[in-house]
């Protein structure tokens, strides 16, 4: 097997550590792996499969000899993207920078493999929630179109990074022990309001826009109609922060054209790759952020007809954020990109 080049560009946070967690889990094919991440944690070393290797600081001359770069999100994409492309390397890319450029691809590899092989170099990983959201929809869209859909969220905490974490934590212990709850992370570090995350729910992601949306809410509107490829599916989100470590959650309403039965659903979810019903309402057995952290797969449950609506169902799904929602399906889509001999050496 030929074996590949690899660069991680934000190799020291929780997606850059995911990746390196996968490559080794998945057996990846990597001849070379070069850490990068900002000049703050330059020098930084990480001990990986036996050998140690010493974080360098990003610059544009860092994608020498690069076949894939993976880059783990933020703004430095915008920086590095292109220096990257220009040097020879695939760039698959976290964050939201490219999502939807015309130019750019945004795959879920088993939603729209097809896509890849439309990219100019850089190809875009969707937003967390959206690719939770279409491990579900998919299937079900495989069934009978969708017409609209209705989601609400319930995100963890890791979705806004290790500081969101570490307060979260904080706050717990400071009630626990009668001190007073500061909060300086959540909604976002950068906004001019932070609320308490510990025993409570934010229903606020991102910034809002000028449609009274947030920024977080209208990704999983846009994204979802692109990756689909489907401008006249219907979508409306809800996106709300929980007080959950890892794994995010959604309930989401569909209305398709034709009539899906419950049956039916379960059975072309169950039969979707990277996705599994878990629901037995008998034995309360439905998918949990408890129980689906650290795990590849989406788990789909309470599903059942939406008697308010014609054609319509309602479903619960959780998926780890980390992992299939950012680290693992970009590592799908490099893996699928080998698989199809897709990338020059």
């Amino acid at each position: 097997m030929k074996k590949y080049n690899v660069a991680i560009l934000g190799a020291t946070g929780a997606v850059g550590q995911e990746f390196l967690n996968l490559i080794e889990e998945r057996n990846f094919p990597f001849a070379d792996l070069k850490m990068l991440a900002s000049k703050r944690s330059a020098g930084k070393k990480i001990q990986f499969m036996g050998k140690e290797y010493t974080v360098e600081e990003t610059t544009e001359n860092s994608f020498e000899g690069v076949d894939i770069a993976l880059f783990a999100g933020g703004g430095a994409s915008k920086v590095f993207a292109k220096p990257a492309v220009d040097a020879g390397a695939v760039v698959i890319d976290n964050s939201s920078a490219f999502r939807m450029d015309p130019e750019v691809p945004l795959v879920v590899p088993e939603v729209n493999p097809e896509a890849i092989a439309k990219h100019k170099g850089i190809i875009a990983n969707p937003n967390c929630s959206t690719i939770i959201m279409l491990m579900a929809l998919k299937p079900l869209y495989d069934v009978s179109k969708i017409k609209r859909v209705v989601v609400s969220t319930y995100q963890a905490v890791s979705g806004g990074g290790k500081e969101a974490m570490a307060e979260l934590e904080q706050q717990v212990d400071d009630i626990v022990n009668g001190r007073e709850v500061t909060a300086n992370i959540l909604p976002g570090a950068a906004l001019k309001k932070h609320y308490q995350i510990a025993f409570n729910l934010i229903p606020q992601i991102d910034v809002f826009q000028d449609n009274l949306y947030t920024k977080e809410e209208m990704k999983m509107v846009n994204e979802t109609k692109k990756i689909l490829d489907d401008p006249d599916i219907r979508v409306t989100a809800t996106t709300i922060r929980v007080p959950v470590y890892r794994s995010h959650a959604e309930s989401v309403n569909i209305e398709f054209e034709e009539e899906v039965s419950v049956e039916a659903a379960r059975k072309a979810i169950n039969a979707f790759p990277g996705a599994v019903v878990n629901d037995n309402p008998d034995e309360q057995e439905y998918p949990m952020p408890l129980f689906t952290s650290g795990k590849d797969d989406v788990e789909v449950g309470r599903i059942r007809k939406d008697y308010s609506c014609e054609n319509a169902l309602n479903l619960w799904c959780c998926g780890d954020q980390i992992r299939k929602g950012a680290a693992l399906n970009a590592l799908q889509i490099a893996e699928y990109m080998i698989a199809h001999d897709m990338i020059k050496k």
